[in-house]
């Protein structure tokens, strides 16, 4: 299947359209850039790279979150806009799985971190068998204390991963790992038994925005 996958969940931006065997084109940036100036001209590129045009695309997946919620909202739109256009079915995966499956360690515990803001994280728990990758907790948003007291009792090998990681070193206890993630490993991690209801899917948060904490304070 030639999938095109997005992933804009945080700072990196991640574009690439993958067959069944190869990653036709891909792109990855860790630098800041404006999700909503950049995605579709660079989607306009891969396409180019890979000598396809859209009518050959044969389903989209896109990192369903959790992340910034501006950077959800642009990569979801898009990949709902060109799925429902094209008439294509649209897949999604957790950019913290993605990240995780961007790492590719074995005999591991994999934790992608993502920064909350406040001593608090977005993570979960991965960890490969063979060239499978399977959660072993669920993602979830918690206090950095919250997740090293967690993986402490886990008694085993364990490694923090991603930009955020790297930012968050001095409060993570445990070794940590940089890379940014890579849409093109969404092949090997999407369902394709599963795809979204173009109509109803929306990113998963994991928490409120400001904004709605501040609607609810109004409401007391």
């Amino acid at each position: 299947m030639i999938l095109l996958n997005i992933d804009t969940a945080n700072q990196p931006l991640s574009v690439s359209v993958t067959d069944d065997v190869e990653v036709l084109a891909e792109f990855n940036s860790a630098k800041k850039i404006n999700h909503s100036v950049t995605l579709m001209p660079m989607i306009e590129k891969i396409l180019q790279h890979a000598d396809l045009d859209t009518e050959a695309l044969e389903g989209i997946t896109v990192s369903s979150g959790p992340g910034s919620y501006t950077g959800l909202r642009i990569g979801v739109t898009v990949a709902k806009t060109l799925a429902y256009t094209l008439g294509i079915p649209l897949y999604s995966v957790s950019s913290l799985k993605v990240l995780a499956a961007t790492a590719r360690m074995d005999e591991i515990l994999l934790v992608p971190v993502i920064d909350a803001r406040r001593k608090a994280v977005y993570s979960g728990i991965y960890r490969f068998k063979g060239r499978h990758i399977e959660q072993i907790e669920q993602d979830r948003y918690m206090t950095i204390e919250e997740l090293n007291d967690y993986l402490k009792q886990q008694h085993m090998p364990y490694l923090f991963i991603g930009m955020d990681a790297v930012k968050l070193e001095e409060d993570l206890k445990g070794p940590v790992f940089y890379c940014i993630p890579r849409s093109s490993e969404m092949r090997h991690i999407v369902d394709f038994n599963q795809p979204e209801d173009i109509h109803r899917f929306e990113p998963t948060y994991l928490r409120m925005t400001e904004a709605e904490r501040n609607w609810l304070k109004q409401q007391d």
